[in-house]
């Protein structure tokens, strides 16, 4: 997921980047960000957070525990902010979508 800095929301996106680096697979160990399950991150909305995000598989057993680590994180880092977390199946999850931080991180298990 890019940052564009001219936005004028680049620190909050910023900011959200580097609290999901900090929520991780359960199972397999790696961030939210270095695997691609965000898709994007939408301040555009008065004391709202809307995050579009993806599983690895939509029959994920750890869906749960993922999206409400993805939620706290970002509540604690943006408490004025409603957080609202939005499932994407389309498009679907790939390997491709991962980071090559992520894919070494993979490589290595």
């Amino acid at each position: 997921m890019e940052i564009n800095l001219t936005s004028k929301y680049a620190a909050e996106e910023l900011k959200a980047k580097q609290t999901l680096m900090m929520v991780m697979d359960p199972e397999l160990g790696i961030n939210v960000l270095d695997l691609g399950l965000i898709y994007a991150l939408d301040f555009s909305k008065a004391n709202k957070l809307i995050v579009e995000m993806t599983l690895t598989t939509p029959a994920c057993p750890m869906a749960e525990t993922i999206l409400l680590g993805v939620e706290r994180s970002l509540k604690n880092t943006f408490s004025d902010k409603e957080i609202n977390i939005q499932l994407i199946w389309d498009p679907e999850w790939n390997i491709d979508r991962m980071t090559p931080e992520g894919r070494d991180e993979l490589n290595k298990k």
